[in-house]
């Protein structure tokens, strides 16, 4: 008598609604996610930029590290009262990983700024990109800075849920499916593959 250990399980999905299809896998909406791409795009674009080249060098020169020091400082002092705008959890992170390595994050705020920045204007790898963006966001608003970033942190989890269609009037309409997607992949690895099958014949 044999005995099947192996117990069959029943996968219940959920097909996507008709509005999100059209939202956010539907190239007739591509235009609009071209005009938030390029908003979105340009606001990282300029923000790096200006760290770049700015005069005084807090950012990238000589001094490079100053003004994320004092963007640090300034978060750690809205750690107090009854209702912080800042995290404990968060003044944590800033007190022992970046204000000890405030040139190095200072670095990478400024070209992470700035390649987020090109990626959503030239539409490559928008999904990445936009997750990227919204992190950045996050990571503002955890220090209590507000300004632009919850407007910017909603539009860039919008483009990263449009992530299939995005990008569509841009790079992404020929690199996602030179590289592929997610269980899906491109050109690239399909010939790879079949080179490395014919090889093993």
């Amino acid at each position: 008598m044999s005995t099947n250990l192996t117990s069959a399980r029943s996968i219940t999905e959920i097909p996507e609604p008709a509005i999100a299809r059209l939202l956010f896998a539907d190239t007739r909406l591509a235009t609009l996610w071209l005009i938030i791409r390029l908003y979105v795009g340009w606001e990282w674009l300029v923000a790096g930029w200006e760290k770049l080249t700015n005069p005084a060098g807090v950012w990238t020169g000589a001094k490079a590290g100053a003004a994320l020091n004092g963007f640090a400082q300034g978060a750690l002092k809205k750690t107090s009262g009854d209702h912080p705008d800042v995290a404990a959890w968060y003044s944590w992170f800033l007190q022992h990983a970046v204000l000890p390595h405030a040139a190095l994050f200072s670095y990478m705020v400024t070209f992470g700024e700035i390649l987020v920045g090109l990626a959503l204007i030239t539409g490559l790898l928008t999904g990445i990109a936009a997750f990227f963006g919204g992190f950045m966001n996050a990571n503002y608003l955890l220090a209590g800075t507000v300004s632009t970033n919850p407007m910017l942190f909603i539009l860039a989890t919008w483009l990263v849920l449009a992530w299939r269609v995005a990008g569509y009037w841009g790079l992404d309409r020929w690199a996602l499916p030179f590289l592929g997607v997610p269980g899906e992949p491109g050109t690239l690895f399909q010939h790879r593959n079949a080179k490395a099958a014919l090889r093993t014949e």
